[in-house]
């Protein structure tokens, strides 16, 4: 892999399971004064490479460090991985140069999420998952925790085993990450985005489909009944809810792929081809 990589071709694969380890390695004075963070990227300290650059390693994705500019902090971090043999390189420009070329940056954190993600955040919900709570868990595992874990047990129990483990409960009444309002105003993923501030049109134009396929409020985004179809079809073929997760992600990879790319495309079945 090169040594480096822009702004544009990261920003590319936000969303989307080629998502490298994203790193900010950046003195952690500066980070915690700044609270900005590339959206899916966790923070590690630049001098302690040795320490986390074989743990992350493990993941099986190329690393990509970030510092401010893209200087010397982030590219001695990656100097230090190469020497050790680990596919790492550096964002050029870094974090400002990220969020210049429209990259989703994070400016704040939700409720129960550290700043500085040093392990993975545990996630708590109901078992046999409706669509906005799989959304929800793509879109945590996407731009808010690539490590996150989630676990789902019966709704009665969610609260009071996210208490025991130090988990974060979602998708279930009276937790903060979950519907507001009256039914079919909000789901889950309304409220994560809004917790964190992320306004990105593409997220925002996927919540409205899956909050019409989570409610049963088909008829406010026509993309929503075939969401909610294939979701029910997932369900009924996956007894095993991780594994449903999993499959999901391929689900919302797409749909977000859609929301970002390709609103605006028409399949031609003369040709087979998309068209615009």
């Amino acid at each position: 892999m090169s040594k480096s990589i822009s702004a544009q071709d990261l920003s590319s694969l936000s969303g989307t399971s080629s998502w490298p380890t994203v790193v900010a390695a950046s003195r952690r004075a500066k980070f915690e004064d700044e609270a900005r963070a590339i959206a899916g990227s966790v923070w590690r300290d630049h001098m302690q490479s040795e320490i986390w650059g074989p743990d992350l390693a493990r993941l099986g994705k190329p690393i990509i460090v970030y510092c401010v500019h893209g200087h010397n902090v982030s590219q001695l971090a990656v100097a230090r991985l190469r020497a050790m043999g680990i596919d790492a390189s550096y964002l050029e420009g870094g974090i400002n140069a990220y969020e210049e070329a429209g990259g989703m940056v994070l400016k704040r954190r939700g409720p129960g999420v550290p700043l500085l993600l040093p392990e993975p955040t545990w996630w708590i919900a109901r078992e046999s998952p409706a669509p906005g709570c799989m959304a929800f868990a793509w879109m945590v595992r996407r731009f808010i925790d690539p490590m996150a874990q989630f676990h789902f047990v019966e709704e009665e129990w969610v609260v009071d085993i996210a208490r025991e483990m130090g988990a974060i409960p979602f998708d279930v009444g009276g937790v903060t990450y979950t519907r507001r309002g009256d039914t079919g105003s909000s789901c889950s993923v309304d409220t994560l985005l809004d917790l964190f501030g992320i306004e990105e049109m593409a997220l925002r134009h996927l919540a409205r489909i899956v909050r019409a396929a989570d409610t049963g409020e088909l008829e406010q985004a026509r993309q929503a009944a075939g969401l909610l179809a294939i979701a029910l079809g997932l369900s009924s073929s996956k007894k095993d809810d991780l594994a449903l997760l999993e499959k999901s992600m391929v689900i919302y990879d797409a749909l977000y792929a859609w929301c970002r790319h390709a609103t605006g495309k028409i399949h031609t079945p003369a040709s087979g081809k998309a068209a615009s």
